[in-house]
């Protein structure tokens, strides 16, 4: 063992012994301690399954009160008026909803009389087609302006007809550098003449001649007299409903019913073969409403609008 100077006296260390002590050496514990704790346990027992109990039976009675609680709706609060609307919608014969018509068109200017016609689902099909023209018999209170692309003999059957505009490759190209304004409402050409019209896709837009249409035919004549007849264009969107125009409020009432008899006519012949069988409106026409630009819709009985074509079909038979 190595000594060294001056080193600091170190007095030994005794911890306390962390062994068991033996049985033999164990304090007894008396038969009265045992007893005295055996009851302390028994009543801590007991006390924790009556705790148990409680919150069982707790629980239970809410969940009882919980199913015997009504399931939350909302109430709606409508007064009597809307009530009696919503009872039964009433449908209107085509003359009575006409002047009705007119009588709620109090804006300040000449509004459309509009006709909206929602079709059976099934013309919602793609392949199942549904367009047509409808030629008014009182118009459509507004002289159109026609310009016609031909050369030649059709050229002079435009003129002959009341064309306002006429002409072939040099009226393409003032209408392209812009020395003639597109300040026309029809615009017709002959197939000859449409690779020369090609070139005016952006200034004509939705004037440009189609054959869906009628406006690109080589029967130029009937096509601008048609125009000037002031023919109707009408077919399907994509929720299978027919919008159109039919004329101004200020039309007479007769005048706005002829019109409405007119596509009515126009509408059933326009129908296409591959729908389902039906009859001559059931399965094919589900609602038709009346209105002006700005004023609200009336519905028109079928009766009316069958009383209506065939007033027509009898006028045209004269």
């Amino acid at each position: 063992m190595r000594y060294m100077k001056d080193t600091p006296v170190i007095s030994p260390v005794s911890y306390p012994s962390r062994v068991a002590p033996l049985p033999e050496d164990r304090v007894k514990v008396g038969e009265e301690d045992k007893r005295d704790r055996n009851e302390e346990l028994e009543r801590e027992r007991r006390r924790i399954e009556e705790d148990r109990r409680r919150g069982v039976l707790r629980y239970r009675k809410e969940e009882e009160v919980e199913e015997n609680l009504p399931f939350p709706r909302v109430i709606k609060v409508e007064n009597a008026d809307q009530n009696s609307k919503k009872k039964g919608k009433m449908i209107y014969d085509l003359k009575e909803a006409i002047r009705l018509v007119k009588t709620n068109a109090k804006r300040n200017f000449d509004e459309t009389f509009e006709v909206h016609v929602k079709m059976t689902p099934d013309l919602r099909r793609t392949d199942l087609k549904l367009s047509g023209f409808v030629r008014l018999p009182h118009g459509f209170g507004k002289t159109y302006r026609v310009a016609v692309f031909a050369e030649g003999a059709a050229a002079e059957e435009a003129r002959d007809a009341g064309a306002d505009i006429v002409g072939g490759p040099e009226l393409v190209e003032n209408i392209r550098t812009g020395q003639v304004k597109v300040d026309f409402d029809k615009c017709i050409s002959t197939p000859s003449m449409m690779e020369h019209v090609k070139k005016l896709s952006r200034n004509l837009k939705q004037l440009m001649p189609d054959t869906k249409k009628g406006t690109l035919t080589n029967d130029i004549s009937r096509s601008v007299k048609e125009a000037k007849e002031q023919s109707v264009l009408f077919k399907k969107d994509k929720t299978a409903i027919v919008h159109v125009g039919l004329g101004k409020v200020s039309f007479s009432e007769d005048a706005l019913r002829e019109n409405v008899g007119a596509f009515v006519n126009a509408l059933l012949l326009a129908k296409p073969a591959g729908l389902k069988k039906s009859s001559k409106y059931a399965g094919y026409v589900d609602s038709f409403h009346v209105c002006s630009t700005m004023g609200p819709s009336f519905p028109i009985s079928v009766q009316s609008l069958s009383m209506a074509a065939d007033r027509y079909n009898r006028l045209q038979l004269r």
